[in-house]
């Protein structure tokens, strides 16, 4: 039987395991945007951390009473516009809240594969900056980067298909994709940040 790929394995996720994962891969995007912030003076007021914050939230305590649409709308008045910024950085902050939003769109039920999106956000994220970094199109799977997200994504699909308590499982998924100590492209994660 053919292994399935990493998308199609998303694709099967459901309910919160679909938030749980859209969080953890977020966990290692937002770096990126934190720096994009630094380095333009672009401020968000915390909104995207603490949107993230609520998004684990969600799935932690199922109850509890967050507006998320009111979320999404914050969201989308911190996404930066290329327009206006000549860096590349701009790129991975927008892919960041993009994946942001998808993740506050599963929760509201408007896009059920809302957790594919951030994981091909994710994984296009790593693409474009290696493409940036000028490593040729055809060494792009197998540059360590691309290998490891791929690999990470992976190790969060076989957590989550395993069957713990979304406590415990959010508290493991957290902890494997801070693991390592960087964001998606490389970026070491400031936990102040």
């Amino acid at each position: 039987m053919k292994k399935l790929s990493t998308f199609a394995r998303v694709r099967q996720l459901e309910g919160w395991r679909t938030v749980a994962f859209s969080a953890a891969l977020l966990e290692r995007m937002l770096p990126n945007y934190a720096l994009f912030k630094e380095v333009t003076g672009f401020d968000d007021e915390g909104v995207c951390k603490n949107c993230l914050s609520l998004l684990w939230e969600s799935v932690r305590s199922p109850k509890s009473k967050i507006n998320f649409s009111v979320q999404l709308e914050k969201v989308e008045c911190v996404t930066p516009d290329t327009a206006d910024y000549d860096t590349f950085g701009v790129y991975p902050a927008i892919d960041a809240t993009i994946a942001l939003a998808a993740a506050i769109g599963l929760v509201l039920k408007q896009d059920l594969q809302g957790a594919v999106v951030v994981s091909k956000l994710s994984q296009g994220s790593v693409e474009a900056y290696l493409l940036a970094s000028g490593v040729d199109e055809e060494d792009i799977k197998g540059h360590p980067l691309m290998v490891f997200e791929v690999e990470l994504q992976n190790a969060m699909l076989d957590l989550l298909e395993k069957d713990g308590s979304p406590l415990s499982t959010c508290d493991e998924l957290k902890a494997l994709a801070l693991e390592e100590g960087i964001s998606n492209i490389g970026l070491e994660i400031n936990p102040e940040a």
